[in-house]
């Protein structure tokens, strides 16, 4: 409990200040928070997995720390929206992106979520996610436009190339997100609202998939194949939610997306958003495979496995309103274009 007030209150600090040491002072707080978390399990592969965490990102907040500074002696400056010194932005660009696992810093982010349980898996996926990118909302107007892109489209290409053949559930979560975080950048710059609006979807399908493995207990797919018996219900509605989160049509995932091609189009970068659409069909396929595995390879098949009793246990409140929201948001789009 104290963990998690603690890192709720990291967030706060980080998201309500509007001076570079406070926004570093609750950077800290939050990874010293998630630490045990992480390494709760005692397991080798979560201390290994606590301990990369604590190096990458003793590293950004120092990256953090020393933009500021930067920014700081040349302008006398320690206002967070006033970073103008262009070698600052650049750095601070760095620092957010090992931060958030951006591409191509991500490589700690899979092997992280893997030696981590699911629900602190959760929570590295969208809670630590939330005050990086409220710095990076903070100063988007000094930021570089390419640079961004360029992060942005490799984000979502290593998200989906290193995805595909993962048969980890929490390594494809972690690809997922590294590949969202793409969607998140190329468009910050030119409508940062965007960005915010894209993390807040994308943080609900995410809960509302984790939520789903957690109560499932499905950590590979071979568990998630042999899941269906255990809990019909769930898994068909884990097939909408994936389906959510690869950005499909009728679906709450496809809103970010259209807003976001629509608003690059505007900006004269049709290249750029043709290229990310394409590269998130990467992505669309593996999250078709885990929908496969949980819900259209039902028994008989070929592995061989223990089958599951039948629970008739209900499906808890927090991932029925989730679910709900991942998959049906999509029609108030109109409000929110406008």
């Amino acid at each position: 409990l104290i963990f998690i007030i603690s890192l709720f209150l990291g967030t706060t600090i980080t998201i309500s200040s509007n001076h570079w040491v406070m926004a570093w002072t609750g950077l800290e707080i939050n990874t010293l928070a998630i630490l045990p978390l992480i390494s709760k399990s005692h397991h080798p592969r979560a201390v290994e997995a606590a301990t990369k965490y604590f190096l990458v990102q003793a590293t950004a907040s120092t990256l953090v720390l020393f933009s500021s500074m930067t920014n700081a002696w040349y302008t006398g400056q320690w206002d967070i929206t006033q970073l103008t010194h262009s070698t600052s932005s650049l750095i601070l660009t760095a620092a957010i992106s090992m931060k958030l696992g951006l591409a191509p810093f991500h490589f700690w982010f899979p092997e992280v979520l893997q030696g981590s349980p699911l629900t602190t898996g959760l929570l590295l996926s969208t809670v630590m996610k939330f005050p990086p990118i409220t710095l990076l909302f903070m100063t988007s107007q000094s930021l570089n436009p390419s640079l961004l892109t360029v992060l942005a489209i490799l984000s979502v290409a290593m998200g989906g190339w290193m995805g595909l053949n993962q048969t980890q559930t929490r390594k494809i979560m972690a690809f997922s997100s590294i590949a969202h975080l793409g969607w998140m950048t190329i468009i910050l710059v030119y409508y940062p609202k965007l960005t915010l609006l894209n993390f807040y979807l994308y943080t609900m399908m995410t809960a509302a998939v984790f939520l789903t493995l957690n109560s499932m207990k499905v950590l590979k797919l071979s568990t998630l194949m042999t899941a269906w018996a255990k809990a019909p219900s769930l898994s068909t509605i884990l097939l909408l939610t994936l389906l959510s989160l690869a950005g499909l049509p009728p679906l709450t995932g496809f809103l970010p997306k259209w807003l976001i091609i629509q608003e690059l189009t505007k900006q004269d970068m049709a290249p750029a958003a043709m290229i990310i659409s394409l590269l998130s069909l990467l992505g669309l396929f593996f999250y078709l495979r885990l929908a496969y595995c949980a819900t259209i390879t039902l028994p008989p098949h070929t592995t061989n496995h223990m089958k599951q009793w039948h629970i008739n246990k209900p499906i808890s409140p927090s991932i029925a309103v989730l679910t709900t929201l991942s998959i049906m948001l999509l029609p108030i789009s109109p409000m929110l274009a406008t």
